[in-house]
Formats: structure tokens, C-alpha cells, sequence
């Protein structure tokens, strides 16, 4: 083969290399966007989120009290690894700058008159005054709050997002999540079923 005819071969090549990596950002866009379709078109919702955290023990921690917070003119005790032994509990994740957090609150203070329930609360990253002033305003419904000023026991939860709400079965197993508020939907094919399951389970 001539030397021109070796120029020729190796631009040829220069080309189709450069065409391939030209298309190659393009192939992973395409693909991504295919995924992520396919997520919004699967049906399920994403605020479903699957924990690794179902099926094993919660990670509970000894948080400080919200100084100053009452429940029927109670002082409320702080979350401790001692609150929810022995009972079906509902595990809020909240805080005082969430709007979201807000528009859930009446479903979470109803859920707190359900006698099969134990609703405390976790206020995440907050001020206290804040916390106190949201709760005065909306209704406490925790019959215990813990200050997780610095987001570690949310770290340890694998929290997304506030709100964030978990149901810990009475032997301290993480049964159900859910991300971002509740709402009637979410009640009624998610929570509720898990909380009939729980209870109709065998005591361990």
C-alpha cells in the first residue's frame, strides 16, 4: 500500500473515531431519558421510595426534648431509644421552614387520635422558637420530639426529604416508608394496609 494510500486509511479512521465519540454523549442522554420515561410511565409512586431499611431494627437515638412543648398541657418528653418499645409507632420527620410539613400537619394530628398509634416527631435542622411557634399555630400531635438540629438520626433513617414518615412495629422493625406528605391516596394504599398488617402479624 502507497503512503498516500496509508494517509487515506488512517484519516478514515481519524473520522469514524471522531464521529463516535461525537455520538457517544448523545447515546447516554438518550438512554437516560429512556430510564427515566419508563419510571413515569410504570405507574408507581415515586414518593413510595423503597428503604433498605424495611425489615430491620430502627436506629433510634437519645435526642434532646423541644423545651416548651405541650400536648393537652402536658410538657412532651424527649425521643428516646426507650419511646417506642412495645408499640405501633408513627415516626414524623418535620420542621417549622417546610411547607409541605404544613400541609400534612392535620393528617398527622389525626393520625395521632388513632388508638392503635403512637405518632412522635422528629424536627429536623430547626430553631426552637420556630418548632414551638408551628406547632402553637397547627396543633402538636407527637407524644414525644426529639431536636435533630444537625440531621444525624436522619442520616442513620436514610431520610430523602421532609416530610418523611416511617411505621416501626412494636418489636422496633421498620415496616413502612413514605416520602413528602401524606395524602389520601398514600393513607389509603400504603399506610393503612401497613398498619392493619402490623397488627394482625403474630407477636414476635
Amino acid at each position: 500500500m502507497s503512503g498516500t494510500e496509508d494517509g487515506r486509511a488512517d484519516a478514515g479512521k481519524g473520522m469514524r473515531a471522531r464521529i463516535v465519540l461525537a455520538a457517544l454523549p448523545l447515546a447516554i442522554f438518550l438512554g437516560l431519558a429512556l430510564i427515566f420515561w419508563s419510571q413515569l410511565n410504570s405507574g408507581r409512586d415515586i414518593s413510595e421510595i423503597p428503604s433498605a431499611l424495611i425489615g430491620t431494627k430502627a436506629p433510634w437515638r437519645d435526642l434532646e426534648p423541644l423545651s416548651g412543648a405541650t400536648r393537652n398541657g402536658v410538657p412532651v418528653p424527649a425521643l428516646t431509644t426507650e419511646t417506642a418499645k412495645g408499640k405501633l409507632t408513627l415516626v414524623n420527620f418535620w420542621a417549622s421552614w417546610c411547607v409541605p410539613c404544613r400541609q400534612e400537619h392535620p393528617i398527622i394530628l389525626a393520625l395521632s387520635k388513632d388508638p392503635r398509634l403512637t405518632v412522635v416527631g422528629v424536627n429536623y435542622k430547626d430553631g426552637d422558637e420556630n418548632a414551638l411557634r408551628f406547632l402553637g399555630e397547627l396543633g402538636n400531635p407527637f407524644s414525644a420530639i426529639g431536636l435533630d438540629p444537625a440531621g444525624r438520626m436522619a442520616i442513620d433513617w436514610g431520610v430523602y426529604g421532609i416530610p418523611e414518615t416511617y411505621l416501626v412495629g412494636p418489636d422496633g422493625t421498620i415496616l413502612y416508608k413514605k416520602v413528602g406528605p401524606f395524602d389520601d391516596k398514600s393513607l389509603k394504599d400504603g399506610l393503612y394496609p401497613a398498619i392493619e398488617k402490623a397488627l394482625s402479624a403474630p407477636a414476635g
